[in-house]
């Protein structure tokens, strides 16, 4: 793990995006969204931030944050158990004139102070609605090089049809880039355009006391949106610079992204991709290694700790604690943590959530199209 210091504090925003995913939110944040077998979405940017030299980083969370306190704890597998710097997370004030915010700059007002006091000469922000393996450092010095008042980090890539699809545009919002030579000269809101697009990775780096002069100043206009209110209306006053991202990305927009973005992850150039850089680090849950027991059959499964399998599973993420019973069938399911799959149970195109229960014999299908979510704690 990298120990040395950036001269930059990391700003991670856990609630962004809550909306595109309803149903793994009723209880959680997008943050704390179980990914990739046993991580949460968190452990991505986190990872990526330490793994650059960034120790002071900041979690502004807005609501049900409690699964997300406790699965970062005191910051200790990422190395941000600190006297200087290391992990905070700020809860919403409750405060009278402060409320819940809605946008970045709400969210940055309500820890001003806090900015004010940091040494940090930049300030890196970003959302975890997206697993990625990213080089902060190298984002950094390209923004450093450049000169740019702000750099905001981008991926070729088409926008999804969901997201294509939304209705409400005044919250969770997507951006698309018009570069010209390096610089953005103009920031699409929820653009409807089909084919490859410059899509924001919602990722940006700025002067830490420029950032506290424009949200003390949007802030006071009662302005709630970084990119809208911000950035949109002054990319001809202020250099805002893009960097393109290359690699892995998995980007979550709705319940069937989040099903499609696990699956991609059977196959193995994709989890090389996203997995063979630096190290993406996550809360440690002793458990036995998984047992696969008696007439066990597993084909292309990628299966966490503490799993026991005694059925068959084809074509399936499997997080800790899964237990497959004798002559039961998984195919093509994400089955979170603890998930019990009793004998004789048939399950096709499923997502359980934490702790839920298919009971002997049930027979339980969706599709490629439409997979079926159990919410938490269910018994089926």
């Amino acid at each position: 793990m990298v120990n040395s210091n950036a001269d930059a504090l990391g700003i991670i925003f856990p609630n962004t995006y809550d909306t595109l995913v309803p149903e793994l939110v009723s209880e959680r944040l997008m943050a704390s969204i179980p990914f990739a077998g046993r991580y949460r979405m968190v452990d991505f940017i986190l990872s990526s931030m330490v793994n650059s030299g960034i120790g002071n980083i900041s979690l502004v969370v807005r609501k049900n944050y409690h699964s997300l306190m406790d699965h970062l704890g005191s910051g200790r597998e990422w190395d941000l158990t600190r006297k200087n710097g290391g992990l905070n997370i700020v809860p919403p004030f409750a405060q009278k004139n402060i409320k819940v915010y809605t946008g970045r700059v709400e969210a940055l007002a309500s820890v001003l102070t806090f900015l004010k006091s940091q040494k940090e000469k930049y300030v890196v922000m970003s959302d975890t609605n997206i697993a990625v393996n990213f080089d902060f450092k190298a984002f950094m010095d390209a923004h450093i090089s450049s000169g740019a008042d702000v750099t905001v980090a981008y991926s070729q890539s088409d926008v999804p049809a969901s997201a294509r699809k939304r209705e409400d545009i005044n919250s969770d919002m997507y951006y698309t880039l018009d570069i010209k030579d390096g610089r953005v000269v103009n920031l699409d809101i929820n653009s409807k355009a089909a084919g490859p697009q410059n899509f924001s990775m919602n990722i940006y780096i700025m002067d830490r006391e420029l950032l506290i002069s424009q949200i003390n100043t949007a802030y006071l206009h009662g302005h709630s949106f970084f990119e809208r209110d911000i950035l949109s209306p002054q990319l001809d006053k202020l250099n805002v610079q893009a960097y393109r991202y290359d690699g892995y990305l998995a980007r979550i927009c709705d319940l069937k992204s989040y099903f499609d973005e696990n699956m991609k992850l059977l196959d193995e150039e994709n989890l090389d991709a996203l997995f063979s850089g630096d190290s993406i680090y996550t809360k440690i849950r002793d458990d036995n290694p998984t047992r696969y027991i008696g007439e066990a059959k597993v084909k292309n499964v990628v299966c966490a700790d503490g799993c026991v399998i005694e059925g068959e599973a084809e074509n399936c993420i499997l997080f800790r604690g899964v237990k497959i019973g004798k002559g039961a069938k998984v195919k093509n399911c994400v089955l979170m943590q603890d998930t019990v799959v009793a004998e004789g149970a048939n399950l096709e195109y499923i997502i359980s959530d934490k702790n839920v229960t298919f009971t002997a014999g049930k027979e339980l299908k969706g599709s490629d199209s439409f997979p079926v979510y159990v919410a938490k704690h269910q018994t089926v």
